[in-house]
């Protein structure tokens, strides 16, 4: 029977819960910044493990040396990537006209009138495809700046946090061996071995992911700034940078880079003829582009997600749209490493159910 004693527990119980995940939810927020060096840490430490078991095979280095040479070859990098890109974007920044507002807006309105005068001398009906539209109006003038703005926001965040992130990645792969050890004793001895078997796997499919990611970013990236630097555009390294960087994003990605390309691309020709200059220019950075688009989608990511992820192509296509309806942008970045490891774990704790059968049947 029900009485007003037991209702009362089970609100004091059920207020008592609200209470404890809202404190944690808080509490998560607060160390959210230590959370983000961590998840870096974690990536930089499936990247490098790879690097530190070369040193150890090949160059006979002990674990110390080993740890301690990948750490400073991250080191290098890091700093590398910060002396490069900071000045260019600090000095080069201005004539971009990517910081100022008001400059963007100067020249997309020079821009929009150039376009008039080139479709009123095809017998287009400029007024109806532009001035309706009202596309000064419309565009938000300040999302490159924000977006450039943001971009050096975490950069510097990240060199604030860049001993924290290397102190731990330092010790996320000297001490590998030992947090196993710690991880198991909190394991029942039950599922043990189906822990320790899942922990290889991920570490093993997601290293290389991350890796496989890396390579197909640079190679985007060299492809872009070749292109660029044929049809003579301004600023070339920056532009390049920032179209691979957004490539990260799947299948969306590619498509704001190209659009981002073909703007950055008239704004540094404003003053020249549009018909004879700025149009062709244009169309030809943006052929560029789709070819290195086409040659990535036909070659880099095939490569990448099915060999380092041991998944179908249309598996993962259809992953990553799932994500990306149910999470938006962040979850089509996650939609892979993540269904890697529910794979995984899938696989080592479930092999009984056929659908996970299919899916596993290459892990």
């Amino acid at each position: 029977m029900i009485t007003s004693r037991t209702i009362s527990r089970g609100i004091l119980r059920a207020l008592a819960t609200t209470i404890l995940v809202g404190l944690l939810l808080f509490f998560i927020y607060k160390i959210s910044t230590v959370l983000t060096y961590l998840v870096i840490s974690i990536i930089l430490t499936m990247i490098g493990q790879p690097i530190s078991h070369f040193f150890k095979k090949r160059l006979k280095f002990n674990h110390i040396l080993a740890t301690t040479t990948t750490v400073f070859i991250f080191i290098l990098l890091i700093l590398g990537f910060i002396l490069m890109f900071i000045p260019l974007i600090s000095s080069q920044g201005q004539n971009l006209s990517l910081l100022n507002t008001a400059e963007i807006e100067k020249n997309i309105i020079e821009l929009q009138n150039q376009i008039t005068s080139f479709l009123d001398a095809h017998n287009i009906d400029s007024a109806k495809v532009l001035k309706e539209a009202n596309l000064t109006s419309n565009i938000n003038f300040t999302v490159i700046p924000n977006f450039l703005n943001g971009l050096l926001g975490t950069i510097s965040s990240l060199g604030v946090g860049f001993g924290s992130v290397l102190f731990i990645t330092f010790f996320l792969l000297k001490d590998r061996i030992l947090f196993l050890r710690g991880a198991k004793k909190l394991i029942p001895d039950s599922h043990e071995e189906q822990f320790l078997n899942s922990f290889e796997k991920i570490n093993n499919l997601l290293s290389r992911y991350f890796i496989g990611l890396l390579f197909q970013l640079f190679i985007v990236f060299l492809l872009y700034l070749i292109v660029l630097v044929i049809f003579g555009i301004p600023n070339a390294l920056i532009i390049a940078f920032l179209c691979a960087v957004l490539n990260i994003i799947p299948y969306v990605g590619p498509l704001i880079a190209s659009i981002l390309a073909a703007i950055l691309t008239m704004l540094s020709h404003l003053g020249n003829d549009f018909q004879s200059e700025i149009l062709p220019v244009t169309i030809y950075v943006l052929i560029g582009f789709w070819i290195v688009q086409l040659i990535d989608n036909n070659v880099s990511q095939p490569l990448i997600f099915s060999k380092s992820v041991s998944s179908h192509p249309l598996e993962i296509f259809l992953v990553i749209l799932i994500a990306g309806f149910l999470f938006g942008i962040l979850g089509m970045i996650f939609a892979v490493p993540l269904y890697t490891i529910i794979k995984v774990i899938g696989k080592e704790f479930f092999p009984e159910y056929k659908i996970i059968k299919l899916l596993t049947k290459d892990i």
